[in-house]
């Protein structure tokens, strides 16, 4: 049964799919755009006028990093061509929305050691707060870039067992 034998090498994509949190959390820490907040009289930081449109810019750059990620792992997936198929896929994707958890969890990690917030702030006194991601939508980008790449390539492929070899 190919279900059977294809499952240890799905585990492992989905497990090393996941791992690929870590250097997006990273890279979206370095990339997404502090917010520029003011210490008001009743010791809260409000962002200053259009600086809240940073939430929106790091939501954008955590999306766009991890499609542009799901690609890229949906390309390299397709190359073990022994164990093409569904099985994969569904690891795959898996792996994917792991991989985003983990990217947006660390990533928020990142930032905020990055981008301390000073203990004794003044009224009217101006810091760089850390970006944040505070919908769950960051983790659909990976998971469905993955889908949609990895259902591409096997419709652009004309073969019945997708090139699977058969031994």
């Amino acid at each position: 049964m190919v279900i059977g034998a294809d499952l240890l090498p799905a585990l492992s994509v989905l497990s090393l799919v996941a791992l690929l949190g870590f250097p997006l959390g990273w890279i979206w820490a370095r990339l997404a755009p502090p917010r520029e907040s003011t210490m008001t009289g009743e010791g809260e930081l409000v962002p200053v006028l259009v600086e809240s449109y940073h939430r929106f810019d790091g939501l954008a750059v955590f999306l766009l990093l991890s499609a542009a990620c799901g690609v890229l792992v949906a390309a390299a997936v397709w190359q073990l061509r022994g164990r093409r198929g569904p099985v994969l896929l569904v690891a795959t994707v898996l792996g994917s929305l792991l991989a985003a958890w983990l990217g947006m969890r660390l990533g928020t990690s990142f930032a905020a050691g990055m981008y301390p917030v000073p203990g004794s702030l003044r009224p009217g006194e101006l810091v760089e707060v850390a970006p944040r991601l505070d919908t769950p939508t960051g983790l659909l980008g990976q998971p469905l870039t993955v889908a949609l790449t990895y259902g591409l390539i096997a419709s652009w492929n004309g073969l019945d067992d997708l090139g699977r070899r058969r031994g």
